[in-house]
Parts: structure tokens; sequence; C-alpha cells
């Protein structure tokens, strides 16, 4: 029988899904080994700690994944693309780099592709943790200075202030001759809380003279002005910064698998040699591109986790929580019992999410979804606080 070309995609992408699932299940079995044997879980695999109990339905608010996208136009782009799949993508690559670095007003030769931002991030504590110390926020996302750890490096621990925000003055102090690099996550993960761009850029500024700084802005897109609070600048004025970001957050690519970084080139020569090396497909590079380029789409996902935060901050309203408003597509506030036993109730309630302990003080981090979820995250809440 004849395929046509619609048929075939469809069939190829339920042959994809089982793939995925094949896959899922062989992390999940690697995660559950890890556990069993109380090795420690690698950066990345904590969220299958969910995954394996999950229900038959679940609120996925645990991951910070955008539920809206991808955009239209880069799954057309990426549909598009599929006939050059015997290719290697080394056009859409060319394409990708070009247009990052059209839109952040740098050269080619400052920009890094890779597998979302993890693979980046990995790439940065290879070159900069091995056997060096690196000053970092804690709580933090901890990918990046649990993989220098990983190559015999140090994470210098600077705790959050008592409002939850970044201590840049003993950030600054603990940079020593014995520090290779300094990592801010900004928005922070998981406080959903941003640094404004003088407050960062004069930072950065003042430390890369001193040692790299290494700034993830994976969420970014959801601050009011993510131009005015971004880093780039300063690698723009020739600072040693680099910045990360990903396309798994507003571009909602978690699947797809893009990201890029920025730094000076030497600094993208060294961590192009250890890290990643022609990791993304002609297709995904080729809708990140369209995903890019589509600023409607964009608006309309930041739109859409703003109305979503205004109902969980409704929520805690209600039960005179207080939280910290978010700059990012997640909402971060205390709770009075054990993260854990929290976590728990709430995924038996079919609502998946994040728990902390900072001090003393457990808290709740719920990611933004579709307004039922959400509803269901409200319903679950009310029960089981």
């Amino acid at each position: 029988m004849k395929l046509s070309r619609r048929s075939w995609l469809k069939k190829g992408a339920l042959a994809s899904a089982g793939l995925a699932l094949a896959d899922r299940a062989n992390w999940s079995m690697a995660a559950t080994d890890r556990m069993d044997k109380n090795f420690p879980l690698l950066p990345g695999e904590e969220t299958y700690r969910d995954y394996l109990n999950e229900p038959a339905y679940v609120a996925r608010l645990s991951s910070n994944e955008n539920p809206f996208g991808p955009s239209p136009k880069a799954k057309e782009a990426f549909v598009s693309a599929l006939d050059d799949a015997f290719l290697y993508p080394s056009k859409y690559r060319a394409a990708l780099v070009d247009t990052i670095a059209d839109l952040e007003g740098v050269t080619p030769d400052h920009i890094l592709l890779g597998a979302g931002s993890s693979e980046l991030l990995d790439a940065g504590a290879k070159v900069f943790g091995k056997g060096g110390k690196i000053v970092a926020a804690d709580p933090t996302y901890a990918s990046l200075v649990r993989s220098a750890e990983r190559y015999g490096g140090e994470w210098v621990k600077v705790p959050l202030d008592k409002s939850l925000d970044h201590d840049l003055e003993t950030m600054d102090f603990k940079v020593g001759s014995d520090v290779s690099l300094v990592y801010l996550c900004n928005p922070n993960n998981p406080t959903a809380k941003a640094m404004t761009g003088a407050q960062i850029q004069a930072f950065c500024s003042s430390v890369a003279d001193k040692v790299p700084v290494f700034v993830d802005e994976a969420y970014l897109d959801f601050v009011k002005d993510p131009k005015a609070d971004s880093t780039v600048e300063c690698i723009r004025k020739g600072k040693n910064v680099i910045v990360a970001r990903t396309f798994s957050k507003v571009h909602a690519f978690a699947g797809l698998r893009v990201g890029y970084c920025i730094g000076q080139p030497d600094v993208i020569r060294k961590m192009a040699f250890e890290g990643p090396r022609n990791t993304l497909s002609g297709p995904s590079m080729s809708a990140a591109r369209a995903s890019l380029l589509d600023t409607d789409f964009v608006k309309y996902a930041v739109d859409k986790t703003v109305e979503g935060k205004q109902m969980v901050y409704g929520f805690l309203d209600k039960k005179g929580i207080e939280y910290f408003p978010s700059d990012t597509n997640f909402v971060f506030f205390p709770i009075q019992m054990e993260g854990d036993d929290f976590r728990r109730k709430m995924l038996e309630k079919g609502v998946s999410l994040k728990s902390w302990k900072i001090g003393s003080q457990n808290y709740c981090r719920v990611s933004m979804g579709k307004l039922e979820d959400l509803e269901l995250f409200g319903k679950a809440f009310n029960q089981v606080v």
C-alpha cells in the first residue's frame, strides 16, 4: 500500500513515541537501580523519582515545561526539514547560529549550540571545574556544579540571603586565587526570583576581571524586559562572561533538546572541544530558528504563563500563604509540612511538583501548566494543606 506523506509522518511519529516510551522505561530502570543501590542520581534524573510513581493521569507541574507549544511555525519548520534528514545538518546549524548571533549582537564565533542547556552546562563544568572551585548560590539550579564535582571540582556554596536573593557581596568576597568560575542562575531556580540587569551586569563586569562568570538564563524570557536583564551586554563589551540559554522553557522544546551558549570566542572553542559536537538534528535546529523568530508565539506563551501564575497566587491568597512574585514559569512558596510528605500526597491526587528545604523551612515549587492542570493543583492543595 502506498503511503502518503501525511500517513508516513504519522506512522513515524507513532514509532518515535514507542521508542520514547522505551527510552523512558530504560531511564526509569536506571534511576531505580541507582536508588535501590543508594547511588546518587545523576543531574537530570531526579525527576524520575516522581515519574516512577505517577498515577494514570498526572498534572505535570514539576519540570517547568511549557504545555502550550511548540510554536505552529516551529512545527512546520520541523516537518519541512525532514526531507533533508538524510543530509548532515550543517546548513541548519549555520542558519540557527547566524540568527542567534544577529539577535544577540555578536559574531557567530561567540555561539555554541547544544542539546538543551544540559550539554552546555556540563561543558562549562569540564572546562572550569576540573580541580577548581566554583562559587555558586545555594540553593540554585545545580547541574553545572554537580557535574564539576564529578570532575574533581568543588562547589563553594553561598547561601541565599533572608529574602532568598543572591548574596552577591559574599560571592564576590569568596572569589580567591583558587576559584575557577562563578556560576549564577538568573532568574534563579527554584526561587523564581531575578536580579535586575543593572545589578547583575555590574557584578559580572567586576568579577569577570578576576574569574569567568557563567550565567544560566533559562528563564529570562519570562522577566518583564529580557534584553535589559540579560548579561550578554557584558560579553559584547569583551568581558569573560558565558551565558547559557535553552529552548526547553518558553519555546516548549524540552523534548526536542536545543540550547546555546554565548561567550568570548576562545572560551567557546574550549567548551566546544570538551562538550557537544553535532548533537542536534536538522529538524530540531530548523524548528528552533523558526521559534526564535516567532515573537507572537513567545508573547502568547508568556501571557498564558502569567495567567497561570495569577491563578496560583489566588489559591495561595485564599490560604493566607505568602509567596514570592515569580519572574519565571513556576511559583515558589513555603509549606508547613515535610516536603517529601507534601509531594507524595499531592502526587497521590494526580499532581506532580517539587519541594525544597532551605534552613528549617520547607517550600513547594509548582510549574505553570494548562488551566485545567492548575485547577487540579488547587483542588488537591486544598485537600492536602
